[in-house]
C-alpha cells in the first residue's frame, strides 16, 4: 500500500449528511416528549375501546394494568400537543429532503440482491440469533424495511389517528372516523402503532449498541465516521 492510500484509508469519512443529523435528533427529542406526555394522558383512561364511545366503567377491548391518574392529563396533552407537531413537521421535512435528494431510494429502498430469499433468511437468522447487521456497510433488508414502514405507514396512521381524537378536526373532517370506525378506534389504533414505533426504537438502540456504539454516535453528531475511507468504498456505503 502505498502512502497516499495510508494516509486515504486513515482518514475518518463522511457518514450522515447534515440535514440527516439535524432531523434525527429533533425527532429524537419530540418522540420522548411525546412518549412522557401520551403515557400521562393514558393514565386518565387506561383503557382500550372499539367504536365511538369509551368510559373507565364500560367494557373493554384492551384493559392496560395501570392506576386511573387525573392530575396529569393537562400538562400531558399541551406537551402532546406541541411535541406532535414538532415531530410531524420536522418528519415531513426529512421526507422532502429525501426525497429530492434520491435519500429515500438510494439508501432505504431495499436493492434487487436483498430481496432475494436466500438473503432475507440470512438476515433474519442474523437477527434471531441477536447479531448485529454491522456497521460498515449498508443498511440490510430488515432495517430498510423498518424505517420505510416508520416513514410511510406508522408515521401517517400517528399523525391521522391523532387527529381523530381532536373534536375541532372531526368537526371539520367527519371522514376520519369512518376510515377509522371511531374516535374510540382511532384511540386504540394510535395507541397499538405507538407501541410498534417503542419497539422500533428499543431495536434501533440494540443495534447501536451491538455495533460500535461510539463510532455510529460520533457519526449521527460530527457526519464523520473513524471507519476508514478505504472500508467504506470496500462496503459500498453511500453517505449521501
Amino acid at each position: 500500500m502505498t502512502e497516499a492510500m495510508t494516509a486515504r484509508s486513515e482518514k475518518a469519512v463522511r457518514r450522515h449528511p447534515l440535514w440527516v443529523r439535524l432531523t434525527h435528533w429533533v425527532n429524537t427529542a419530540a418522540f420522548l416528549a411525546l412518549l412522557v406526555s401520551g403515557f400521562a394522558i393514558l393514565l386518565a383512561l387506561p383503557r382500550l375501546f372499539w367504536g365511538e364511545t369509551g368510559a373507565n366503567d364500560a367494557p373493554a377491548w384492551i384493559v392496560l394494568p395501570l392506576p386511573v391518574n387525573l392530575e396529569q392529563t393537562g400538562w400531558g396533552r399541551n406537551l402532546h400537543f406541541l411535541a406532535a407537531w414538532i415531530f410531524v413537521l420536522n418528519g415531513a421535512l426529512y421526507l422532502l429532503i429525501a426525497l429530492v435528494s434520491g435519500h429515500l431510494l438510494r439508501r432505504l429502498a431495499p436493492d434487487r440482491d436483498q430481496l432475494r430469499p436466500r438473503h432475507v433468511a440470512a438476515d433474519i437468522r442474523a437477527h434471531l440469533h441477536l447479531r448485529g447487521p454491522g456497521a460498515a456497510g449498508r443498511y440490510n433488508v430488515l432495517q430498510k424495511l423498518a424505517y420505510l414502514g416508520v416513514i410511510l405507514v406508522l408515521g401517517p396512521v400517528m399523525l391521522l389517528s391523532g387527529l381523530t381524537m381532536s373534536p375541532g378536526v372531526t368537526a371539520a373532517y367527519p371522514e376520519l372516523f369512518t376510515l377509522f370506525g371511531g374516535r374510540q378506534s382511532a384511540r386504540t389504533i394510535h395507541f397499538l402503532s405507538a407501541a410498534l414505533l417503542v419497539g422500533f426504537l428499543l431495536i434501533h438502540v440494540w443495534q447501536v449498541l451491538a455495533n460500535g456504539p461510539l463510532d455510529l454516535m460520533r457519526g449521527m453528531i460530527t457526519g464523520r465516521s473513524a471507519r476508514t475511507e478505504l472500508g467504506r468504498a470496500n462496503s459500498g456505503e453511500d453517505p449521501r
